[in-house]
C-alpha cells in the first residue's frame, strides 16, 4: 500500500512581527488537526518583494496599523506592549538561535514563543545576546550553548538562504505559509491554508 505523502508547509516568519507572534498559537492549532509539517524560514522585512518596515509606513497607514494589530491580539488573547516601548535593539539576531535550535533538533518553536513573548509582551530586548541566552536558560534549554551556535556557519547559512527562499516565493511580509505552490499571507489566512490542507484549494 502506498504511503499517503506528508503535507509540508514551509512557514517564513520573523522573530521581530507582531503578527508572527499572535498568529503561532493559531497556526500550530491548526498543524494538529491537519496533521501538517513544519518547514521554517526565518527572515527580516523583505523590502526587495514590497514589504515596508511599519517606521517607514505614512503614519495614517501606521495608526491603522497598529489599531487593527490590538483588535486582532484581543481576538486571539494575546497581550501586546505597543505603546510607549523602551529603546531596543534589533530583534533580528534572536532568529539565529531559534535557527540553532532547530539544526539542533531542540524544540525550536516552543523557543521561538519564549523570545517573541518577551519582545511583544514585556518589551525586554532579545536584540541583545545576554538577554536571549538568560531566556533560553531559564524555559530550560542551553542558552550558553546556542548563543554560542549563532556564529556558526550552518546558522549563518540558513539565515542568508531562508532569505533568498523568501524572495524567490514571493514573500514580503509575516506570517506567510506556501502549500502545494500556493502562499497564504497573514495570520488572518489561516482558515484559506486550512481549506488548502483539507483538499479544497480556495
Amino acid at each position: 500500500m502506498r504511503q499517503a505523502m506528508s503535507k509540508v508547509i514551509d512557514y517564513v516568519f520573523s522573530i521581530g512581527s507582531p503578527w508572527s507572534y499572535i498568529g503561532l498559537k493559531p497556526f500550530l492549532d491548526l498543524v494538529e488537526r491537519t496533521g501538517a509539517e513544519i518547514r521554517p524560514y526565518l527572515t527580516t522585512v523583505v523590502e526587495e518583494n514590497g514589504g515596508i518596515f511599519s517606521r517607514n509606513r505614512p503614519e495614517v497607514r501606521r495608526l491603522y496599523w497598529q489599531r487593527d494589530l490590538k483588535r486582532w491580539a484581543g481576538f486571539r488573547g494575546k497581550a501586546l506592549l505597543l505603546d510607549n516601548r523602551p529603546p531596543l535593539a534589533d530583534p533580528a539576531p534572536a532568529a539565529l538561535m531559534v535557527i540553532a535550535a532547530y539544526l539542533d533538533g531542540k524544540p525550536w518553536l516552543e523557543l521561538t514563543d519564549i523570545l517573541q513573548e518577551a519582545f511583544w509582551v514585556r518589551g525586554e530586548d532579545i536584540g541583545t545576546i545576554e538577554v536571549r541566552r538568560a531566556l533560553a536558560n531559564a524555559a530550560g534549554f542551553d542558552g550558553d550553548a546556542l548563543a554560542k551556535r549563532e556564529s556558526d556557519d550552518d546558522v549563518q547559512g540558513k539565515w542568508t538562504a531562508d532569505r533568498a527562499f523568501a524572495i524567490k516565493n514571493g514573500v514580503f511580509g509575516f506570517p506567510s505559509f506556501i502549500y502545494d505552490g500556493e502562499i497564504y499571507w497573514g495570520q488572518d489566512n489561516l482558515h484559506f491554508l486550512e481549506s488548502h490542507l483539507n483538499g479544497v484549494k480556495p
